[in-house]
C-alpha cells in the first residue's frame, strides 16, 4: 500500500481486513510507515451447493460484496483508515484493462480514505487466483466449489 508524502501521527501497527464469500481473514501487522508491505497470501474456499451452471455463479458473485480495510490498532478497538468495497465477481475477475501490472495478474486501486485520514487516498497492489471446480456431492448432486 502506497500513500506518498503521508506520515501517519499514530506510530501503532497497520493491518489489512479481507473479507470476502461470508469470511474474515487479516494480514499480519506492519510498522506505521508508508509504503506499507503484506507479502502474504490469504486463502478463501467456498462451497456453492446447489450452482450447477457458472452463469448462475457469476450472478450470485454479483451479489456478494468484497470489503477491504486498512486498520491501525489504535485502542480500544482500532481505527479503519481506509476501504474498499466493490462486489465480489468484479474483484475476483476484473475486465481486462489496456494496460498490464509487471506480472499481469497485479491490480492496483484507490481505497477510499476515512474523514480521520489525513492525506491521499491509499493505493493498494494486489493479485487475485480464482479457481473453480466441479465436485460431486456424496447424494449424487453435483455443485461448484
Amino acid at each position: 500500500i502506497t500513500c506518498p508524502g503521508v506520515l501517519l501521527k499514530d506510530k501503532q501497527e497497520l493491518y489489512l481486513s479481507v473479507f470476502v464469500l461470508g469470511q474474515y481473514r487479516k494480514t499480519q501487522c506492519v510498522p506505521a510507515v508508508f509504503p506499507l508491505f503484506f507479502q502474504e497470501k490469504l486463502q478463501f474456499e467456498k462451497v456453492f451447493v446447489d450452482i450447477v451452471d457458472p452463469g448462475d455463479l457469476v450472478k450470485l458473485l454479483e451479489f456478494d460484496t468484497a470489503v477491504l480495510e486498512l486498520i491501525q490498532l489504535v485502542p480500544p478497538v482500532g481505527k479503519v483508515l481506509a476501504t474498499h468495497e466493490e462486489n465480489t465477481r468484479d474483484f475476483l475477475f476484473p475486465d481486462p484493462k489496456l494496460t498490464h501490472g509487471h506480472r499481469g495478474l497485479e491490480r492496483e486501486i484507490l481505497m477510499k480514505r476515512s474523514p480521520s485520514f489525513t492525506g491521499i487516498a491509499p493505493k493498494l497492489r494486489f493479485s487475485t487466483i480464482s479457481v473453480i471446480t466441479d465436485c460431486l456431492l456424496s447424494s449424487g448432486k453435483s455443485h461448484t466449489q
